[in-house]
């Protein structure tokens, strides 16, 4: 995906005049002199130091904590650990969710996802609308609207492929290719986005998957996840299809994220995915929606459902903020250890004595990753430029951050026709 063109001041730091001042022009991000700790630097490009040498921003910060443990000592850290587990917990809540409406004789996994996205789109549309006006509403929808279209599509052919593939294979083999996206991610992260993985990531990959290897064998030996199949081929390429499509979205979220707006990303996903999702259940979902039971309860687990999976996509931008789609998947693989503890109350499910080493592992997993990280944790996206000038000032990210630190300030360069951005310095987007 493309770098969205910024819409105002409000919304984005350094790519455009201040409204309101005579002769403004837009400011190129790569022609703006930024002062760091005092130290006039002019910037030319990306890359790891100023055209003079100096370091830059991020590289001032990291020298301030250099332990291999930096990143434990900041509230990010912890902050990130219990947002991936309440992320975990809404996956948890939304498939209770849908277990009670099968028992109820109630099964259509696109329409019940259809009003997470009318929902979506009612909320944050309207507050982009409002944030914007509806002119520059617009504009984004006509300008950007491709790309977003893109992040919807794979995220409601994510969901439906993998609700698809549990009706032809079985739990354990749906889940072991789940693992996929995580390849995805790692991957395509490398290639595309220019991330670089420590080595304490890869071997905390490498435990949380171990750790969710343990779940598995547990449900194994105890025959909870495995079972009959229908047609285990074609189930598990449906499986396939829906972690690959799972990855994508994931990375993709995380780039837009970056560079837009929270309520603007989310709207757009909202919004696009309705109208995908509603055609998609106007096909498949037609019978089921005529056959079902529409009593109070079914509708109250409906309901149930679409706050969960609100709260969940409200949510997962903020992580990919703080962390990334990397950090996000393994975080979810202790949803299986929160459903078994769900299903303990709500199915009269019996919980294995492996589930808990597990459950630990994963834990310890998310805690080897950021062993040797700095301050800033993956905050830092290396795609947004040397002082993340091409990304949003807005929450978790590290530009705010290093704003609040004081290391950065913005004036123009001397040598350069654009206007001198300082009013801009405090301006922020959530």
């Amino acid at each position: 995906m493309g770098n969205p063109r910024p819409l105002d001041t409000r919304t984005d730091g350094f790519d455009h005049g201040v409204p309101g001042s005579a002769g403004m022009g837009p400011v190129n991000p790569d022609e703006i002199r930024i002062s760091l700790a005092g130290v006039q630097s002019h910037v030319t490009g990306p890359g790891g130091k100023n055209s003079d040498g100096s370091d830059s921003a991020v590289e001032l910060l990291d020298e301030s904590d250099r332990s291999w443990y930096a990143f434990f000592k900041t509230k990010d850290f912890y902050i990130i650990l219990l947002l991936g587990q309440v992320l975990a917990l809404c996956i948890t809540s939304t498939n209770t969710f849908t277990g009670l409406l099968e028992r109820k004789g109630t099964s259509f996994p696109a329409f019940q996802t259809f009003f997470n996205y009318a929902l979506l789109n009612l909320v944050y549309t309207i507050f982009t609308v409002y944030k914007y006006g509806f002119k520059k509403w617009a504009s984004v929808v006509s300008r950007d609207g491709w790309k977003y279209i893109l992040l919807a599509f794979a995220d409601v052919e994510g969901n439906y492929l993998f609700v698809r593939a549990y009706r032809d294979t079985n739990i354990l083999s749906a889940q072991l290719i789940n693992f996929w996206a995580i390849v995805i991610v790692v991957v395509l992260s490398f290639l595309v986005l220019r991330v670089r993985y420590h080595w304490s990531q890869i071997v905390g990959i490498l435990v949380c998957v171990g750790g969710m290897g343990v779940l598995l064998g547990s449900d194994h030996i105890s025959g909870v996840n495995g079972g009959e199949t229908r047609n285990a081929v074609r189930g598990d390429l449906f499986a396939l299809l829906g972690a690959t499509f799972y990855g994508l979205s994931n990375l993709a979220e995380e780039f837009l994220v970056s560079k837009r707006p929270l309520y603007e990303v989310v709207g757009q996903l909202g919004f696009w995915a309705m109208l995908i999702n509603g055609t998609q259940t106007a096909i498949f979902d037609r019978d089921s929606i005529r056959d079902a039971s529409w009593t109070g309860t079914v509708i109250g687990y409906l309901i149930g459902y679409t706050l969960c999976l609100a709260l969940f996509y409200s949510l997962v931008p903020v992580l990919l903020r703080l962390a990334s789609a990397a950090f996000f998947n393994i975080s979810l693989l202790t949803a299986n250890f929160w459903g078994v503890v769900v299903g303990i109350h709500v199915f009269k499910l019996s919980i294995h004595w492996m589930y808990p080493i597990a459950f630990s592992l994963i834990l310890l997993g998310q805690f080897v990753y950021y062993v040797g990280k700095s301050s800033l944790g993956e905050a830092v996206k290396p795609w947004l430029g040397l002082h993340q000038e091409r990304g949003v000032d807005g929450v978790g990210t590290a530009r705010r951050k290093l704003r609040s630190t004081g290391l950065v300030s913005v004036t123009s360069s001397p040598s350069s026709s654009f206007p001198t951005p300082a009013a801009r310095v405090n301006d922020s987007a959530v």
